[in-house]
């Protein structure tokens, strides 16, 4: 299928309101919800046939205009099926304008066996713009014993400022080439997660990369640590056994940074 989504949110007094709302199956978004008075809204992205088939092509844009805080997260693991028909595409970019904040949190992703995902998510800042950005992945259906069975999954995050690049992460897997469990790789972990944390020049970055390998070295549920990124920015990566390790680990790494960036206490999103 070729779905699409597109959204723009703006700034209209305290509050954020969705002002344009366009989508195409299998994509599909929530009606947005207010949260704990600050103004900001969250947005759950939605796929109601259930995952990402062979084949598909999907594209999601979204638009934050001035001022406006956006959370945007999925309400589960997003599963990618076995592909006969090529990989699943999923391109996602997000614009933000001056001092606007993006949450972006989807859960992670499950690749099923026989299945090939592309994926690219490119968000564009501007000044006095902030955003968290998450993205993690399974090495399969590890309840099944499905490790490593997918073709290929292939992510990239790339991050500008002003049009300007600041950041881009690429991880391209191919267990039938290399399956990357040993070292060097997941180092026997069997989810994985990357955290990108984009401010401006008032906070001091290299003592909250540190912050954030600290907190790593006193939690018994994750591997992980973090540093810092030139232009203003840290970078966290993290490795756990299960998914409910994952899931906790990462909402306090969201807590941690909503109060280092914002200077805004934890959410509960009650997704469970």
């Amino acid at each position: 299928m070729n779905g699409c989504l597109s959204l723009r949110f703006e700034r209209h007094g305290p509050c954020t309101v969705l002002t344009e709302s366009r989508s195409s199956l299998p994509l599909q978004a929530s009606k947005p919800m207010e949260l704990d008075g600050s103004g900001s809204v969250c947005v759950m992205l939605l796929n109601p046939t259930g995952g990402l088939l062979g084949g598909d092509c999907l594209t999601t844009e979204i638009d934050l205009a001035q001022g406006a805080h956006v959370v945007l997260t999925t309400p589960s693991a997003t599963k990618v099926y076995r592909s006969n028909s090529g990989p699943s595409k999923h391109h996602t970019t997000i614009n933000l304008a001056e001092d606007a904040v993006l949450e972006y949190l989807p859960d992670h992703i499950i690749p099923h066996p026989g299945s090939s995902l592309d994926q690219l998510l490119s968000v564009n800042l501007r000044s006095g713009s902030r955003a968290i950005i998450l993205d993690g992945f399974a090495e399969g259906r590890v309840a099944r014993q499905e490790m490593w069975l997918f073709e290929e999954l292939k992510t990239e995050l790339l991050v500008s400022r002003n049009g300007q690049p600041i950041f881009r992460d690429r991880i391209r897997i191919r267990p039938g080439a290399w399956t990357p469990s040993g070292l060097g790789g997941m180092e026997g972990a069997a989810y994985a997660a990357t955290m990108l944390i984009c401010g401006g020049s008032d906070l001091d970055w290299n003592e909250t990369a540190n912050a954030f390998t600290g907190w790593f070295l006193g939690d018994s549920n994750s591997v992980g640590a973090a540093s810092a990124i030139a232009n203003g920015g840290c970078l966290l990566r993290c490795q756990t056994d299960s998914a409910h390790c994952l899931t906790q680990t990462t909402r306090a790494l969201w807590a941690k940074a909503r109060h280092t960036l914002l200077g805004q206490p934890s959410l509960e999103l009650r997704k469970d």
